[in-house]
């Protein structure tokens, strides 16, 4: 008999394969009860009585340490209670959902957003992490990039919407995340911010150098979410920013909402 096997067919090797094999397909139902903390149950079209989990079922809650204090449960045990500004395209269940309001402020499809925080992220000092170039003093733009500041906003329409103010930096990744423009608004000049990952500098050499946007026109930008602090922009701000442009890849024009072909 070969040296380290118990028998003529089990050795060491094909015990370790087998536990190999118990231990991952725990690891996978243990990540999949894990990743069911956010977003489950689900609601279910035909009643509420319904729960709609699947399996694994959905864990225990568990209270987690924050990293500047406090602390979080999930799962929730609150629900989202925003009115639901859509109706079902048809009438059988899971069908897609149409917006009845304004898409782009409504929350719905693309312009959806989650109830994040209404607290600003922060650095592990307990700074706000993304601030405007004029209060973050130890950051500046490289002089051989183009700087945004005092370049005109061109929307998707083609049409100047504002001009550009400041540069919002994220003090932890080092990098632009917004750009603050002036625009015109129901009650006069405003402030809004614009994701860095909407934009695109155009111009320089050959012409003026311009900052554009084709995901909203330029009307649009009078609805553009504010922030409740002009130096500091919230978890929740931030997703209702971003949520805006989104809805605006689609629901912008009524072009955008039909079939390509």
């Amino acid at each position: 008999m070969p040296t380290g096997a118990f028998t003529s067919y089990i050795d060491v090797a094909q015990i370790a394969l087998y536990l190999f094999w118990v231990f991952f397909a725990l690891l996978i139902f243990y990540l999949r009860r894990e990743d069911k903390r956010e977003g489950y149950p689900l609601e279910s079209d035909r009643s509420d009585r319904v729960t709609v989990q699947g399996f694994p079922s959905v864990p225990e809650a568990k209270t987690f340490l924050l990293p500047h204090g406090g602390t979080q449960t999930a799962p929730r045990a609150e629900k989202d209670t925003r009115p639901l500004h859509a109706e079902p395209s048809s009438y059988f269940p899971g069908a897609p959902l149409m917006p009845t309001g304004n898409p782009m402020t409504d929350a719905v499809g693309p312009a959806s957003y989650a109830e994040r925080s209404d607290t600003p992220d922060l650095t592990l000092e307990g700074a706000p992490k993304i601030v405007p170039l004029r209060v973050a003093g130890d950051f500046y733009l490289e002089p051989r990039d183009p700087d945004p500041r005092g370049c005109d906003v061109v929307a998707a329409d083609g049409k100047v919407a504002g001009k550009v103010v400041d540069a919002w930096v994220d003090r932890a990744e080092v990098l632009i995340r917004y750009l603050e423009a002036e625009v015109a608004g129901a009650e006069g000049q405003r402030r809004v911010l614009l994701p860095m990952t909407c934009v695109r500098m155009t111009g320089g050499k050959k012409g003026p150098r311009q900052v554009s946007i084709n995901a909203i026109t330029a009307a649009q930008f009078a609805d553009i979410p504010a922030t409740s602090n002009p130096e500091q922009v919230t978890l929740l701000e931030e997703d209702r920013i971003c949520a805006y442009f989104a809805g605006g890849n689609l629901y912008a024009t009524a072009q955008r909402q039909e079939p390509i072909l």
